[in-house]
């Protein structure tokens, strides 16, 4: 049986790349792109796409058998920032959405499960640097208790269920082809944006603050590499740590200057300087490199030369 593959959420940061990565792999007629509404874009036009929402198990079951789907990837959810204006909602969408799917597989609907936890889970008693792939996890934000519950609960579906379910940690990811989706690390895109407009840039986290973050590219290769190795090697069935690079908003700013000698940066810290300092500053990927071979790319140096040259 040949892989037909869903993805739900095709419209956001992740779902977009993934959706055209996806494509170009497995052919346009076996790449299913849903989302909560139509948009006027590639993903829409240039592929078969579905209007889904989420929470309601009986469209997706309805999805997987019309289109007779071995694989989901869940990329649906609301994110840091976005989520802690609105908690109930944030819990409803990011939990509920997940049982939809874990429970369409338990019942042999589908095969495979991809869904995305993140650095999230991660809370301010966590060791910050190097932070290992079992540690303490007392999240303070909905985004990160709905991730660490949902990690929860792929880990027990595998087990109880034998559930073919995949995931990993996302650092703070860098794109140049989608805009932020409500994330506390995007300054990390915008600032790109900002650089090239305008030279100026002010920086909603304080210039010391170190995050764990990638470059879409990397993020794109390591999600698509874990759902296509053999699952005897996937031996942690909650979610993989996944590192690239860890820097500062003052040393993407120093990076941003060697091709902008003109831009300027300053900071005013909000909100999201108290969820960003209660994150890691470094990951400690090394059970993902050992268990399906992963490595990224993209430093800063190549991550900044791409960013603007593409935008």
């Amino acid at each position: 049986m040949s892989t037909k593959i869903l993805i739900i959420g095709a419209c956001g940061q992740i779902g977009t790349e993934l959706t055209h990565k996806l494509r170009s792999l497995y052919g346009n007629d076996n790449v299913i792109a849903s989302d909560i509404r139509k948009l006027n874009n590639d993903i829409v036009n240039k592929g078969i796409f579905e209007v889904v929402n989420a929470l309601d198990y009986n469209q997706i079951e309805h999805l997987i058998e019309q289109y007779q789907i071995t694989d989901v990837y869940l990329m649906a959810a609301l994110l840091s920032a976005t989520a802690e204006k609105n908690p109930a909602f944030a819990w409803d969408l990011n939990m509920n959405s997940l049982f939809h799917v874990l429970n369409l597989a338990k019942a042999k609907k589908i095969k495979k499960i991809f869904w995305p936890s993140s650095i999230a889970v991660f809370g301010p008693t966590t060791p910050k640097d190097n932070t290992p792939q079992y540690t303490i996890m007392e999240p303070t934000t909905v985004y990160g208790i709905s991730k660490q519950t949902g990690e929860r609960w792929c880990e027990y579906y595998h087990h109880i269920y034998g559930v073919d379910v995949r995931s990993i940690r996302y650092p703070g990811l860098i794109s140049w082809s989608t805009e932020p989706g409500g994330g506390t690390t995007d300054y990390a895109v915008d600032i790109y944006h900002k650089a090239l407009k305008e030279g100026k840039y002010e920086c909603f986290l304080s210039e010391q603050t170190a995050l764990p973050m990638m470059y879409m590219d990397d993020a794109i290769r390591a999600t698509i590499e874990i759902m296509q190795a053999p699952s005897e090697l996937i031996k942690i069935r909650s979610s993989y740590n996944l590192s690239g690079i860890s820097f500062t908003p003052a040393e993407i700013a120093a990076e941003i200057k060697k091709h902008i000698p003109e831009f300027t940066i300053s900071y005013k810290p909000d909100f999201r300087q108290k969820i960003a300092d209660s994150w890691p500053a470094s990951i400690d990927d090394s059970m993902a490199r050992k268990d399906w071979n992963w490595k990224h790319k993209f430093d800063l140096a190549s991550m900044t030369k791409e960013m603007l040259e593409h935008l």
